[in-house]
């Protein structure tokens, strides 16, 4: 099994982090991969200077890899300081000032997938308040993303991790990518199935293939329990690869995998495996 020649992905943000973000493309290029994603990669600034933006870009077109996969402004992650886009007032600000930096560069890179993580609930503000919010900027990004010729993710996250998070189902998400494309007739919002978010939710994973394969814009996978690489816990990841591909799914699919206490170049061994 080759990495390039089953499609997978590299996440950035999550792996090859021992090494400053300038140097992880090519060390992802180094380790067989031919493409990479990305969380946004600065926390605190959604809309960073313009030479962070084109040292990034010049760094991943010399490691010759393609860049498939961007978060859109999500707030502190890792961490349970999840997303922006529902939250009132400043956080929502600054997603919205992020939608169309975010979506030029991954422009630049021939990116073709955006991820807009959801808001944490927050006390004292009506959850209906917050989802019309969410609503009306994921609607903003849906256009952008429209406009680049990308499609928007919308992603379910698990409830012991995240528990403000809204979106801790399968069928929670698919829910808000129906009404994204309502409000904006466009059709590109699509689901993003994290296996080991909706396992650490309990939910039956080949009911959730079976259902909602059609619906699914990118694949993302870590092993559970430890959100290392496959084989480090239970799933049956290779199986429910399988069924993914015969249910129609013929997208790339996400590393997005802890490494474990080995550097990362050394966390890919599970495919000889």
């Amino acid at each position: 099994m080759g990495f390039a020649d089953q499609r997978f992905t590299v996440n950035l943000s999550i792996l090859f982090t021992e090494l400053p973000l300038l140097e992880r493309p090519a060390a992802a290029a180094a380790a067989g991969f031919t493409a990479v994603e990305l969380w946004w990669p600065w926390t605190d600034s959604p809309v960073p200077e313009r030479s962070g933006l084109d040292a990034l870009k010049r760094a991943i077109e010399e490691a010759g890899v393609q860049l498939t996969g961007l978060n859109f402004y999500a707030g502190q992650l890792p961490g349970p300081d999840r997303g922006a886009l529902s939250i009132p007032g400043e956080e929502s600000e600054r997603f919205r000032a992020n939608i169309d930096v975010a979506a030029d560069f991954a422009a630049s890179l021939g990116c073709t997938a955006l991820n807009a993580l959801y808001g944490n609930r927050v006390e004292g503000v009506d959850p209906a308040e917050q989802d019309a919010l969410a609503l009306e900027n994921l609607a903003l990004a849906a256009r952008a993303a429209d406009r680049i010729g990308a499609v928007l993710l919308i992603e379910a996250l698990n409830r012991p991790e995240s528990p403000r998070y809204p979106l801790v189902s399968a069928p929670a998400a698919v829910a808000v990518v129906d009404r994204v494309n309502e409000a904006t007739g466009l059709d590109n919002a699509r689901f993003l199935m994290d296996l080991y978010h909706l396992s650490m939710n309990g939910e039956d994973l080949p009911a959730v293939i079976e259902r909602f394969a059609s619906r699914t814009g990118h694949v993302q996978i870590a092993d559970n329990p430890g959100r290392g690489a496959p084989g480090t816990g239970s799933l049956p990841l290779e199986d429910l690869l399988d069924q993914l591909k015969k249910a129609g799914y013929d997208g790339r699919v996400g590393l997005e995998y802890k490494p474990g206490d080995r550097p990362s170049a050394e966390a890919f061994d599970w495919p000889a495996r």
